[in-house]
């Protein structure tokens, strides 16, 4: 089964047109079909439904998250002031 798919004309402000661009390059998409995926997610709920879920793992485990990044950072940390090098 083949889609036909309709030609539309978008103007956007420059700036925005490249931050849309960059987005679409970071995902391997080109710009169409970035803003294809954006407006699906956006009427199917698909997105929302995503940051619902994100929303909830950092209630739930932000504590620990933000612990384990401390951890993590710590070994590369600006030495303190008088301390060997």
């Amino acid at each position: 089964m083949t889609s036909v798919k309709k030609q539309t004309q978008v103007r956007l402000e420059e700036s925005v047109l490249a931050a849309g661009k960059a987005a679409a390059a970071a995902r391997r998409l080109d710009f169409n079909k970035y803003v294809e995926r954006l407006i699906v997610e956006d009427t199917t709920g698909a997105r929302a439904a995503g940051m619902t879920a994100a929303q909830r793992l950092i209630d739930e485990h932000g504590g620990f998250l933000d612990d384990l990044e401390q951890q993590l950072d710590a070994p590369y940390a600006d030495p303190l002031p008088g301390a060997a090098a």
